[in-house]
């Protein structure tokens, strides 16, 4: 089959590492660790494993992270490589898996958990928690925090994988391959809005307006209490796009201490060499973008005693507010069993607004992976919600 494989290169992960933050078309293209191959197609020959044909795959920030070097090494220890990248996938069964009939089309939940590595359940997985799984390296396939990072498994950017029954969630009938692409995006967002803890009236900030940022922000409104939605995005289709999913207000980076300290009262300090923060803000304020401005921007914007959501992969940054005013960060990967965050959001991208942003999702062959990826370094900037590969398509 044809797929697209990262390996093991230390020249271009240093390359990554140096240069891929100002550079990230570059590398993403032509110095990425990444190949055009074809392979074997992978088989899992162990009870409740079958085989899927890909459909579409997205392209998410994790994986343009991972292929311009910019992903902490903390995660090395977590993949088996060389692997097949895609963990956002749409797919059709090739055969039969225990109660779902070959052909039926479906999303893949990606976590490797317990259940997909055959061993007994971890605590995480016994409480549901299946995106807090203990045991991601061992059982009856190689290591890989997700499918799509696994060797073994295989992964969306390829015309075939293999899943376990325990990851699969059937599309309904009159969904398009767009719109089913989005359902595990949107099932992390779920999990994100439920982990904020958000109470009825709540102050919200979001710190992005990509696509983690704007489905946390639909979340965010249609799961809980949220008073104030303030959505921060660069580019203005965002802003129409943000509002559309329940943002109460867009602003600018450069805005965002201004806006909230307007609507809360605090006091804005600019300290000496360093970016200005409040006393006082936002109660929650979800990172939806991973890098260290967006972050820092969530932890100057809330009120001591707040909590910071990491919904973004971090990048390094200053924590300093954290600790002087006692702010909890939590951490929010992938989505877990016990939200049901997959039929959640299977009912959430049929909202119209959702159906109208599918309309948006931009596909490519896997020939055309360098254009793809280019793209995918400009979603903001282009308008597009999502980039994707159709390993179908030969154009």
């Amino acid at each position: 089959m044809l797929a697209l494989e990262m390996f093991r290169s230390l020249p271009r992960t240093v390359a990554g590492k140096a240069v891929g933050s100002r550079l990230p078309g570059i590398l993403s293209g032509y110095a990425a660790p990444l190949r055009l191959v074809t392979i074997d197609a992978p088989v899992v020959d162990r009870p409740g494993w079958a085989r899927l044909k890909t459909r579409l795959s997205g392209i998410c920030g994790s994986d343009l992270g991972m292929l311009s070097g910019q992903t902490s090494l903390y995660f090395s220890a977590l993949v088996s490589l060389p692997f097949v990248p895609g963990h956002e996938v749409v797919a059709e069964l090739l055969e039969d898996c225990e109660d779902l009939p070959a052909g039926t089309r479906v999303v893949v939940d990606p976590v490797l958990t317990c259940a997909a590595r055959g061993v007994e359940p971890c605590d995480g997985c016994a409480a549901g928690a299946t995106n807090r799984c203990s045991r991601i390296t061992v059982g009856d396939v190689s290591a890989g925090l997700q499918t799509g990072f696994c060797h073994d498994t295989g992964g969306g950017w390829g015309q075939q994988l293999t899943a376990h029954r325990s990851q699969l969630h059937v599309v309904p009938e009159g969904y398009s391959d767009e719109q089913a692409i989005l359902i595990e995006p949107m099932a992390c967002a779920v999990h994100t809005a439920l982990r904020a803890g958000v109470r009825p009236g709540d102050r919200v900030l979001v710190s992005g307006a990509g696509s983690v940022g704007l489905f946390a922000t639909f979340a965010l409104r249609e799961l809980t209490g949220a008073g104030e939605i303030i959505v921060v995005a660069k580019h203005g289709h965002q802003r129409e796009l943000a509002l559309a999913l329940g943002a109460t207000e867009v602003v600018a980076p450069r805005e965002v201490l201004r806006r909230v300290r307007r609507s809360t009262g605090a006091f804005q300090l600019k300290p000496e060499f360093s970016s200005p923060y409040l006393l006082g803000g936002v109660d929650v304020a979800v990172d939806a973008v991973g890098s260290k401005q967006s972050l820092e921007t969530a932890l100057q914007a809330t009120r001591a005693g707040g909590r910071v959501v990491l919904s973004g992969m971090p990048a390094p940054a200053d924590l300093s507010a954290a600790w002087f005013r006692e702010l909890e960060i939590v951490g929010t990967y992938a989505s877990a069993h016990a939200d049901d965050a997959f039929a959640k959001a299977t009912e959430l991208v049929a909202h119209d607004a959702v159906t109208q942003l599918s309309k948006s999702v931009a596909s490519y062959p896997l020939h055309r992976w360098r254009e793809a990826l280019d793209h995918a370094h400009s979603t903001g900037r282009l308008g597009t919600v999502k980039v994707a590969f159709d390993p179908r398509s030969t154009q």
